[in-house]
């Protein structure tokens, strides 16, 4: 079977197609419920392959004023900005992941990890340990089934992503997560990582 390249034209024309099925239409419960725990809305936070971003709507609207999002399509944020006109442009980055610099509090994951080509779990692993602050976190969800030569999504397992990890991250919690959408149910684990 013919292997994806995992390219901007490639997530482009999946956004132009509306083939985005990971689109759920609000921020993810596990997500909301981590921010809500949230008492500091200055801290700095990133979340990476945002795709349409309710999470960083939810954010925005909470009063978290130094969120940044990031894609390495354009057409998700342009509709997540038609969404959040207050948003600011500089916030919203049209670039590549791996090629972004900057020190955050947080980090949040969520069907970013998943998308990318799983060569790139080593590199994903250094440069979100690289992007964070002393005693930053690096929080969300990852999925929980086998991986396959075919994605996006690609899978893993508790075993598989504490093997990464460990190396870059304490891992604070990574467990089967108990709030995923119906959906996702028993397919999500949730974790917390902090810098080292």
């Amino acid at each position: 079977m013919k292997k994806n390249n995992l390219d901007r034209g490639y997530w482009e024309e999946r956004y132009q197609s509306h083939a985005i099925g990971w689109n759920i239409g609000y921020p993810s419960t596990p997500l909301k419920t981590y921010i809500d725990q949230l008492d500091d809305p200055s801290m700095d936070i990133l979340i990476p392959g945002t795709g349409n971003s309710y999470e960083a709507e939810y954010l925005w609207n909470a009063g978290f004023k130094n969120t940044v999002v990031l894609d390495i399509a354009q057409e998700p944020l342009k509709h997540f900005k038609k969404r959040v006109p207050s948003f600011p442009d500089q916030q919203l980055l049209h670039t590549d992941f791996f090629e972004l610099e900057g020190q955050f509090d947080l980090i949040l994951e969520q069907t970013f990890f998943c998308a990318l080509d799983p060569d790139l779990r080593e590199r994903y692993a250094q440069h979100t340990a690289r992007l964070l602050k002393p005693q930053g976190k690096l929080v969300g969800l990852f999925f929980d089934f086998p991986l396959t030569a075919t994605g996006p999504p690609f899978g893993g397992d508790i075993d598989h992503y504490r093997s990464l990890f460990s190396s870059y991250f304490k891992i604070k919690t990574l467990e089967p997560c108990i709030n995923s959408i119906k959906e996702r149910q028993g397919k999500e684990l949730f974790f917390i990582f902090e810098s080292l």
